[in-house]
């Protein structure tokens, strides 16, 4: 068996190479879309007697939200003394397992297409190349299933935390009478928002070109190639 490499870009013009190389894209936009995230909401507190304050929550990537702090060492908000206080909670372990997937399937789709357009003569002629090849589709389809609901529940708590019911019970201050606080300018999360749906959509686009790559083993063909036989035992006449 010859295993020199042999370019060949007709695999990009059928569904097994185009779905990997749409594959490789999609978990581009998704772990580009979140990573690197960093984003400012800006509180404005109104003290009893009709003054304003004002704060800022700065929170980033990977949203270790207890490590942001709102206020650092003692400080006077409306006339009241304020220890350091930082946000509560922490969606990092969410967002790195969602970007280590996709980075993950970025790093195998460029492979898988050096397979596909320098060893396809290989890949076709061994059982190995197919079935590694479905085996690992199929768990980064349950992956990606996974990481897409763990990183919008992660994206919620961070919207959550952020808002103006989170800041006011992490405020000490603004759970007082006399305090009102409230969230005047929120930072966008739409890139956010954009890498949970890239997601999901990872995970479409992966179930889609598990089909393609099952109809390469030998699972596929064994199958196909029974059916012929089956159909010649039925024409048989019976015996008079």
């Amino acid at each position: 068996m010859v295993t020199g490499f042999r370019l060949n870009l007709s695999p990009l013009k059928e569904p097994l190479g185009f779905i990997k190389l749409v594959e490789w894209l999609t978990a581009i936009f998704a772990f580009g879309s979140c990573g690197g995230y960093s984003g400012k909401n800006i509180i404005s507190l109104v003290c009893g007697d009709g003054t304003n304050e004002t704060l800022d929550a700065n929170f980033h990537y990977p949203f270790r939200l207890s490590q942001v702090p709102l206020i650092v060492g003692n400080a006077t908000l409306c006339n009241r003394s304020v220890t350091t206080t930082h946000l509560v909670g922490d969606s990092a372990s969410s967002v790195e397992f969602f970007v280590g997937v996709a980075i993950v399937c970025f790093l195998y789709s460029m492979v898988a297409l050096l397979v596909y357009l320098g060893y396809m003569h290989v890949y076709k002629d061994s059982d190995f190349g197919p079935i590694f090849d479905v085996v690992i589709t199929a768990i980064l389809v349950f992956l990606w299933l996974v990481c897409s609901s763990a990183w919008a529940k992660g994206l919620q708590n961070v919207k959550d935390a952020t808002d103006t019911a989170g800041i006011s019970s992490t405020l000490a201050l603004c759970k007082g009478g006399n305090v009102t606080c409230e969230v005047t300018e929120f930072a966008s999360m739409r890139t956010l928002n954009i890498s949970v749906v890239f997601g999901y959509l990872n995970m479409l686009v992966w179930a889609s070109n598990a089909w393609f790559v099952y109809k390469e083993t030998r699972w596929h063909s064994q199958k196909i190639s029974s059916q012929p036989a089956a159909a010649g035992r039925q024409q048989v006449p019976a015996a008079m």
